[in-house]
């Protein structure tokens, strides 16, 4: 659901980057991603995204911009020397967790670690086998899991998280009665159960709706009239772009009116282009919720991603990508400086990952992010913001509440994925 110009430039920052990296030895690259060359040499990192399926939206920007990030990285002069490639091997599940398994099988043996993995259940269905053979993992996902997986280098606050946040803002704002629309599965589950805690906490009227995805031709009739029997003060929704504006449009012109919340992954800036039938429904009632600054955001880093992008339309989801670079950086810092001349193995790469304590990220990550060393409850990121539409924001999206960490995800003690508590 991108807009063709998002869409251009997103496939245009990542054959720039594999342009940029030509002759930097990659067609001799050796085993486990790592190819010598000289005082430095090559690493590579494997990425397993959706292109084509329900989230394209998110994942091309989002690979687009980790192409930006490393393009820089290495203009730089790269780590210690060594220069790194995330062009060579991107590969396309289209959101599907089987998929999504066969194609880390298919170059696992080809990259030192996984700088992206889009998908909840889609990761969860390669992190046995990545740690197994101490494959360290980038989730393009915000479940609640990741705290307790030392292959996974989670960057973010888990969708359970940011639903208690929203649910204690709606609380705060006066809502009586909340409702959750939701795909199945890891993702959605996820914000429900986050929703559900944060309700019962408050003690207000909890609703919990499921529906199929639209991608797989699912109606959202039957979402629509839940909704409207509900009548929760405010809807949270946590499905992809394409059920928000379904569901949406459904309920409002039955009637309902109340606002909307949506996890971070709702948004997409196509909800509002011109020709969006959902335009203004969109603008006047939706807000987002998410951990990450905004494309327009004054901080170092984005002021760096915002040249890195050229061409590329504003999209929060390249700013995102560009941003998750950061982290395996730093663990990449860490693992070449231990390694000996013949660079980082994938052992060195995890073990440097569960040594990080924090990482600097010139403004672009929320705060709390990096410190894998430290106990579930101490690597959980808990702070939200809200983001209204914005027309005159690049994006089209603008803080509309400041970060904030509200007082059910503040005193919650994380004992097992939220999901699994459905």
């Amino acid at each position: 659901m991108i807009t063709r110009n998002a869409r251009v430039g997103a496939i245009a920052g990542v054959l720039v980057a594999s342009l940029a990296l030509a002759g930097c030895g990659r067609e001799d690259e050796g085993g486990e991603g790592v190819s010598k060359d000289g005082e430095g040499g090559t690493i590579s990192l494997g990425t397993i995204t959706d292109l084509t399926g329900p989230f394209a939206g998110v994942g091309e920007p989002f690979t687009a911009g980790q192409a930006a990030f490393w393009e820089d990285v290495n203009d730089a002069g790269g780590i210690d020397g060594w220069k790194v490639d995330v062009t060579k091997h991107v590969k396309d599940s289209g959101y599907d967790p089987a998929v999504h398994a066969e194609l880390f099988n298919e170059i696992k043996d080809e990259v030192l670690a996984i700088g992206q993995s889009l998908g909840t259940a889609h990761t969860n269905a390669i992190l046995e086998d990545a740690t197994a053979d101490k494959i360290i993992v980038g989730p393009a996902s915000l479940g609640s899991n990741w705290i307790w997986d030392e292959a996974a280098i989670q960057v973010g606050t888990s969708y359970c998280a940011e639903a208690m946040n929203a649910v204690d803002y709606a609380v705060e704002q006066g809502a009586k009665s909340i409702a959750v629309v939701h795909l199945p599965g890891d993702y959605g589950d996820d914000a429900m159960v986050g929703a559900r805690i944060a309700a019962e906490a408050n003690d207000v009227e909890f609703t919990d709706i499921e529906t199929g995805p639209v991608a797989a031709g699912d109606d959202q009739a039957a979402a629509v009239r839940a909704v409207v029997q509900a009548d929760p003060d405010v809807l949270i929704v946590a499905a992809s772009p394409q059920e928000l504006g379904a569901v949406m449009g459904g309920a409002f012109q039955q009637g309902w009116q109340g606002q909307v919340i949506g996890s971070i992954p709702t948004w997409n800036i196509a909800l509002v282009a011109d020709d969006s039938p959902v335009k203004d429904l969109i603008t006047s009632a939706y807000m987002q919720a998410t951990s990450f600054p905004t494309w327009d955001a004054d901080v170092p880093g984005f002021e760096a991603m915002r040249a890195a992008a050229g061409d590329q339309a504003p999209n929060d989801w390249f700013a995102i990508g560009y941003a998750s670079g950061y982290v395996m950086k730093a663990i990449l810092e860490k693992a070449i400086e231990e390694a000996g001349d013949d660079g980082p193995t994938r052992e060195d790469v995890y073990n440097a990952a569960q040594e990080l304590t924090s990482v600097d990220s010139q403004g672009t990550l929320p705060e709390g992010t990096g410190n894998y060393a430290g106990e579930p409850n101490e690597q959980a990121v808990r702070v939200t913001q809200l983001n209204k539409v914005d027309p005159d924001a690049s994006g089209k999206i603008s803080v509309a509440v400041e970060p904030f960490v509200g007082p059910t995800a503040e005193g919650y003690e994380f004992t097992e994925p939220c999901y699994e508590m459905k």
